[in-house]
């Protein structure tokens, strides 16, 4: 991803979502040809030269301060995850690179972690990366997102060309972006799709090197007209806490409220939890769920790696039963 692309449009459609009326520049009932703020205004508030400001919206942001940063952050009323995404674009602008894009390891789940999931019974639990990869889950976990589980699975074997080839991680954008059925899955459909592109966003102003990432937003720029849209966007978001709605196909509607917690020795791993509140009626879908899902025969290890097999029998695999699939 081109650093210097990515700071321009950053930053023009940042002034473009400011009003002078927002910014306190009174206007006087002028004809003004830009939406939001013109150059020189950001500058003037900003404390900086004009010619100085459009040389960083041209993507010239090597070696500038943190201060100027901050005070340009400020002019433009950037929120915690705007600021922290220019900060990133400019590390990574300060940092020259002429190595192709890498590689990056597997990221495996600890085992100390796999066993916090398995404790963690009556939540749902799973473990992302900031690709939207589904590293691990719960019991709980793997019921709930059988859907994205499905998908994956299904992928993987219409693509498998040999004993050990490996397969793709169950992938929260991908699924979004391609599998028809999402649209049911998550009533909030588009709202859940923003957030998710804004996240693979923030992402890649943190890693702009890695390999799978752009690979995968490639694809679904490609393959997905709305992606493609959302991402020439430029939003980023920082995801920690709130409520998110599903439509199971076996539990029917749910609203949980979710919790984040990045994991330290980790990097770039995050664990999400889904709790509902007891007696309500996502609270007996969740337990109805929970039930479901470790019910005789079928029978799996929590905290499995999502990579890996579930051990539950092809009649009791969580997301095989998805009728009713629309376009999103």
């Amino acid at each position: 991803m081109d650093r210097r692309d990515d700071i321009r449009a950053f930053l023009i459609t940042r002034r473009a979502k400011i009003s002078p009326e927002q910014a306190g520049i009174p206007v006087y009932g002028e004809l003004r040809r830009v939406p939001g703020l013109r150059r020189e205004e950001v500058a003037q508030l900003a404390g900086v030269s004009a010619d100085y400001y459009t040389r960083l919206e041209r993507g010239s942001i090597r070696g500038v301060s943190d201060a100027v940063l901050e005070a340009v952050s400020s002019a433009l009323q950037l929120d915690e995850a705007e600021r922290a995404h220019l900060m990133d674009l400019a590390r990574t602008a300060n940092v020259p690179s002429r190595r192709l894009p890498r590689q990056p390891p597997q990221q495996r789940v600890r085992p100390g972690v796999l066993r916090l999931l398995d404790g963690m019974t009556g939540a749902v639990a799973i473990v992302q990366n900031g690709r939207s990869d589904v590293l691990a889950a719960n019991l709980l976990g793997r019921a709930l997102y059988g859907p994205v589980f499905s998908f994956a699975a299904q992928f993987n074997s219409a693509a498998q060309s040999g004993p050990g080839t490996p397969g793709r991680l169950p992938n929260q954008a991908r699924y979004l972006f391609l599998d028809p059925g999402a649209g049911d899955f998550y009533p909030d459909w588009r709202a859940v799709a923003a957030t998710t592109v804004a996240m693979l966003r923030s992402e890649s102003g943190r890693n702009p090197d890695d390999r799978v990432l752009n690979e995968l937003v490639g694809e679904l720029t490609t393959r997905s007209a709305l992606f493609a849209a959302l991402w020439a966007g430029h939003d980023v978001r920082i995801h920690t806490a709130g409520t998110k709605r599903f439509h199971h196909p076996l539990a029917g509607d749910l609203s949980l409220q979710f919790e984040t917690l990045d994991l330290p020795g980790d990097e770039g791993q995050t664990l999400f939890t889904f709790t509902a509140e007891p007696g309500s009626a996502s609270g007996n879908a969740l337990t109805f769920l929970a039930s479901w899902a470790a019910s005789p025969p079928g029978t799996t290890t929590a905290g499995t790696p999502a990579g890996g097999s579930p051990g539950l029998p092809s009649h009791s695999q969580p997301g095989t039963l998805n009728p009713g699939k629309t376009e999103p």
